[in-house]
């Protein structure tokens, strides 16, 4: 018998979450679509994360590129750091940074719009007046989310490649065609694919942790500022367990 007061919350927690999760996928197929409000919040979640993510993605190539320069030189591969880059960041670091960022940024975002709404009542007056809220206001950030996160860690990856070939040349030059064709000459179909397609997953968990914590926050805008706060917080912690299952599912299946 558990004994634990935190425990027993946490487990309170992860069935809520789960039952929260179920009622996602059995109103997502459902008509009546809210197709217009899933554009909007592609828009929203997407398009304006975009600036953040690609500011982000440059220094992070820019970064890496000159952090790294010092030991290839030292062993005598400089010349490898576009293969060593760009694998490391299409493979790993570019999809995790991008969906933290998203999560920093989407989540708060999503708990704390959600939260309000529930504090003062206005999800109660959607049920009220007809409306399915959870469909158009959960589901379709839910969706956005999940389909937007892998368009952002594409161009992320892109624009942090292309801060690479900028630190590349700064005390070496390299042309823009050989530094690519370094680059993708060394990738893979095993390093492109369970990138991208993990990139889903940690989308689709921002989007729902968000909407979870937004649409159960306590009265008061003490509630708001929690629900804000632990959306971030587990959205981050779930990147990094799926990033770990993610890692186990390739090896289990020869793609590493």
């Amino acid at each position: 018998m558990i004994q634990s007061p935190a425990i027993k919350i946490f487990l309170n927690e992860v069935g809520e979450l789960s039952r929260f999760t179920g009622r996602f996928f059995n109103q997502c197929f459902k008509p009546r679509y809210e197709f217009k409000e899933f554009i909007r919040q592609c828009f929203v979640i997407g398009y304006r994360s975009l600036p953040l993510v690609a500011l982000t993605a440059f220094i992070l190539g820019l970064v890496l590129t000159m952090q790294l320069r010092p030991s290839m030189v030292d062993y005598g591969v400089e010349s490898q750091i576009p293969v060593i880059v760009g694998i490391a960041i299409i493979r790993e670091i570019g999809p995790v940074i991008t969906a933290l960022i998203f999560a920093g940024k989407i989540g708060s975002s999503i708990g704390a719009e959600l939260g309000s709404m529930k504090v003062t009542e206005q999800i109660d007056a959607m049920e009220v007046s007809g409306t399915n809220p959870f469909k158009y206001l959960a589901v379709t950030r839910i969706i956005a989310a999940t389909v937007m996160l892998p368009v952002l860690v594409i161009l992320g990856n892109a624009i942090s490649l292309y801060g690479s070939y900028l630190g590349v040349n700064m005390q070496s030059t390299t042309s823009f065609s050989l530094f690519w064709t370094q680059v993708f000459d060394s990738l893979s179909f095993s390093d492109v694919v369970p990138s991208f397609v993990k990139s889903f997953f940690f989308g689709f968990a921002v989007g729902i942790i968000g909407c979870y914590k937004g649409y159960n926050s306590n009265k008061g805008t003490e509630g708001v500022g929690h629900s804000a706060n632990s959306a971030v917080v587990v959205s981050s912690v779930m990147i990094f367990i799926i990033d770990l299952l993610a890692v186990q599912v390739t090896q289990a299946l020869g793609l590493n």
